[in-house]
């Protein structure tokens, strides 16, 4: 009879380990509320070799916060192909997805978690934020955007952001209408920016022309049209 001897881990593996047990109980519950003593536990070693790979918890929090930041700003990668509308609402599927997949982590991510008030989360947080910025410009052929582009952009990425959070608290509304929303939130900030800028609307319609129909942005026109009363969209009588 053979008896199974655990395989010792070196140092960078064992730290990997404790990141990804801390993530996956980071997904559960908020990170002020796991110990250190539940981390040991479920990588199945002593609450002492914690501590030999982390000097604490909010170093290991923050090496957490790394992986999982890296991950959420690889949820906006996306191929340069295809309507922009159907690009933007698979970004926004993977996107929602990590969110529903690591709820608390998330949120902790989001507003800091047990390093609130840290640089180096805030930066992290920064360098999310700016991932997808660069990523939605890459999308739209823009290197360097216009005021007016570049507020549109960065108050649709704080609008995903804070939508997400809102939904964490009790999910009321389909995770699939919400990521269309979003998507249908891009097309009418974009809108709205147009009918005050020039280059806005030159943007604008560059977006629209390689829109079908039956697209994400196509749908949102006939969601609208449908709200407006025949005689307006007929014009004022005269």
């Amino acid at each position: 009879m053979t008896t199974g001897v655990r395989r010792r881990m070196g140092v960078e593996e064992r730290r990997q380990q404790l990141i990804g047990v801390a993530l996956e109980l980071f997904s559960h519950r908020s990170p002020d509320d796991v110990s250190i003593d539940e981390i040991a536990a479920a990588a199945g070693i002593s609450r002492p070799l914690v501590y030999h790979y982390f000097p604490g918890k909010l170093s290991l929090y923050e090496a957490a916060l790394r992986r999982a930041a890296d991950e959420l700003a690889g949820r906006f990668v996306e191929p340069k192909e295809g309507p922009l509308g159907a690009r933007l609402l698979r970004v926004m599927g993977r996107f929602f997805a990590f969110v529903d997949d690591h709820g608390p982590g998330f949120s902790a991510l989001m507003r800091g978690g047990p390093a609130a008030g840290s640089s180096r989360a805030n930066a992290m947080i920064d360098e999310v934020r700016r991932a997808a910025y660069e990523q939605i410009l890459a999308h739209l052929g823009v290197e360097e955007p216009p005021a007016r582009l570049e507020l549109v952009v960065r108050s649709w990425v704080s609008l995903a952001e804070s939508t997400a959070l809102i939904w964490l608290e009790g999910r009321r509304v389909p995770r699939a209408e919400l990521e269309l929303q979003l998507v249908h939130d891009f097309a009418a900030l974009a809108a709205v920016s147009a009918a005050y800028d020039a280059e806005m609307a030159g943007i604008l319609v560059r977006i629209l022309a390689d829109e079908p129909a039956d697209g994400p942005f196509g749908e949102l026109v006939g969601r609208l049209v449908a709200l407006v009363p025949g005689d307006a969209v007929a014009g004022p009588r005269r």
